[in-house]
């Protein structure tokens, strides 16, 4: 690709194939695929990226509420959405764009069915998410066969899947908590099943869930959010991973900053020698938190790393140049395939997820494919 003449994300349509296919090869041809696309595809584009994952054979998406359903049924997806965390008012809404909510207490039950028994549907399908360590959202197991006969207690919906989620699927010296959680999810789901005369899907595992737990719990769908951009929460998965998005910029201005003075903000950089500064036109306003400031991230510049100085600025930060040979309107590579989110994110304290979903929007997105 030109080299950028602004700030740009970059969203390779081909990298996120070649990760989508890794993911794939992993589990069974018979089990389902969902692709989370929630929070803007995790910070790239939610329309773009379900649009080729669409194309590429994805089974199912999700996203985390009601409007992101709506703006992928506006784009063109047909294949069934899940609404993770739906909320009551947006519940006619979810009927109206043939969204599927993930039921998660009775409050959330009752509500749902009421709205889908007043628009007179039959067998809409709803999602039961059970807690099994977590403690986020979700019914607890205990309560699954009197949960099913609230269900079968009515004709407006019917129950497509049982699921849950992993708390430590990354982490192998929690293996002993992931398989009590699988434990605890197969009790609920046998006893769910037989209570409603029916059998819905059963999902699980997410990324790290699907690279180490695959052979024990993949059940007839999977989920992935964070593979599908490229990082796999482990160094050796990263590897078999591409990144699928890349933030690049631009230099505005150098300065020759003498010692003695000060850069940026509270004036938290000291020049305690000459130092030659770069000015780039990114902020936390576009993402760039402010915990990267005084030295904790850093930006490349012709293949060298500047490390950024003082406070991030809402629409700017300002790195350290000194010993690197470049020029007013050079690109910058915040990260991207050479320097990964996860790289930089590590640098602060963070992690991948938290740097690439906090992306603005007013940052132009280029189609990479």
């Amino acid at each position: 690709m030109s080299k950028v003449r602004e700030t740009v994300l970059e969203i390779d349509l081909g990298a996120l194939e070649a990760n989508y296919r890794y993911l794939r090869s992993r589990i069974a041809a018979d089990t389902k695929f969902l692709a989370v696309v929630k929070a803007y595809a995790y910070g790239s584009s939610s329309q773009q990226v379900a649009l080729k994952l669409q194309e590429l054979g994805a089974d199912y998406f999700a996203v985390a509420y009601t409007k992101e359903g709506m703006a992928l049924r506006a784009a063109g997806i047909t294949k069934p959405i899940l609404v993770l965390h739906p909320l009551p008012v947006h519940f006619e809404e979810i009927i109206d764009n043939c969204l599927e909510p993930a039921l998660y207490n009775h409050k959330v039950l009752g509500e749902f069915a009421e709205v889908a028994t007043q628009k007179n549907t039959k067998d809409y399908p709803v999602h039961i998410k059970f807690n099994t360590g977590l403690n986020r959202l979700g019914f607890d197991q205990e309560g699954a066969e009197a949960l099913a006969e609230v269900i079968l207690g009515q004709s407006a919906i019917k129950v497509r899947s049982v699921f849950s989620h992993l708390a430590a699927s990354e982490d192998l010296a929690e293996e002993a908590f992931t398989l009590q959680q699988i434990d605890t999810f197969e009790l609920a789901a046998r006893q769910m099943t037989k209570a409603l005369g029916y059998t819905p899907m059963r999902h699980m595992l997410n990324t790290s869930g699907i690279l180490n737990y695959a052979k024990r719990a993949q059940y007839e769908m999977v989920r992935s959010g964070i593979g599908l951009y490229g990082f796999g929460n482990e160094l050796q998965y990263d590897l078999d991973l591409q990144p699928v998005v890349s933030l690049k910029s631009v230099i505005s201005q150098i300065h020759h900053v003498p010692e003695g003075q000060s850069v940026g903000y509270n004036r938290k950089y000291q020049a305690h020698a000459p130092v030659k500064t770069a000015t780039i036109p990114l902020g936390h306003a576009d993402g760039i938190s402010r915990i990267y400031g005084n030295k904790k991230g850093f930006l490349t510049i012709k293949g060298k790393r500047a490390p950024i100085i003082g406070n991030v600025c809402m629409d700017m930060l300002m790195v350290d140049i000194t010993g690197i040979d470049c020029e007013e309107g050079d690109e910058v590579l915040v990260f991207g395939k050479e320097t990964t989110a996860a790289t930089l994110a590590a640098a602060a304290g963070t992690i991948s997820y938290e740097l690439i979903t906090a992306i603005s929007q007013r940052v132009k997105r280029v189609i990479v494919d």
